[in-house]
């Protein structure tokens, strides 16, 4: 359960700065990013142990400033897409999905699968953007979806490609789950695996989360070569086939790599 309580990671000699509703409002926040479908006060109040009060107040300033959606029907508060656009202010300062779009329809042309770009926020994935497929049957995945990064092929991409340092210290906070016979559940094992995605150049979810779904991502890299995000493919494993892997890592590569010369990256 969720408490309102400063942060162990915080520094001891900071937390006399700290504004009280704010830390709440935070953590409020941080609470419904794992709520999709909302919450109402009480709710949060009783889940978060915080007064019922000024939860009220806190996600009804958000809601004022657009932060928060409020569905009027059952009165719950979930996410809005304005704090998208905070997100794409701090990965980057260009306009990351205005630098993708145009490489992502062309990769979703080259195979007619959909294809997705997100970007790390603490240890989980988030998405996006996504150019749908063309398929009458296709993968379509909520914009802002978070995803674990041990079974995602864009989580190992974007991991692969961090300092050792930054992956370790993501690596330390990551829990694996199991959700399919395919999922690796062993620190040791995914070690394994970024290395083998270092090597290649791109990532593969193998039915990892869903026995039903591949994908095969790759890095998107600065000029420093940090990975600022990952862009991938996704669509049923009776048509993204496991003998096809190979082929479509090196499309998926070769696209991703075009986005990262335009943050002014080179191989050379």
């Amino acid at each position: 359960m969720a408490k309102a309580t400063v942060r162990d990671s915080a520094p001891a000699d900071t937390t006399r700065y700290h504004v009280p509703n704010l830390d709440r409002a935070l953590m409020i926040l941080e609470f419904l990013a794992s709520e999709p479908h909302g919450c109402g006060v009480s709710e949060i109040a009783r889940r978060m142990e915080l007064p019922k009060n000024s939860v009220f107040r806190i996600v009804s300033t958000l809601h004022a400033h657009g932060y928060l959606n409020r569905r009027d029907s059952d009165k719950t508060y979930r996410l809005s897409r304005k704090l998208l656009s905070l997100g794409y202010a701090a990965i980057d300062e260009h306009n990351l999905i205005e630098k993708s779009i145009q490489v992502m329809r062309e990769l979703r042309d080259a195979c007619d699968e959909t294809t997705l770009i997100g970007t790390l926020i603490d240890n989980q994935g988030v998405v996006l953007e996504q150019v749908p497929s063309n398929q009458p049957v296709k993968v379509l995945i909520k914009i802002g979806h978070h995803f674990p990064l041990h079974t995602a092929a864009p989580g190992k991409a974007m991991l692969a490609f961090l300092p050792e340092d930054q992956c370790e210290a993501i690596l330390d906070q990551m829990r694996f789950t199991k959700f399919t016979d395919r999922t690796i559940t062993s620190k040791a094992e995914f070690r394994k695996e970024l290395a083998e995605v270092r090597r290649l150049g791109y990532a593969l979810d193998r039915g990892e989360e869903l026995e039903t779904l591949h994908c095969v991502a790759a890095p998107i890299l600065d000029h420093r070569g940090h990975p600022v995000a990952g862009i991938w493919i996704t669509g049923p494993a009776s048509r993204l086939r496991s003998e096809d892997f190979e082929r479509l890592g090196q499309l998926v590569k070769d696209h991703a790599m075009l986005i990262s010369e335009r943050f002014g990256y080179s191989l050379l």
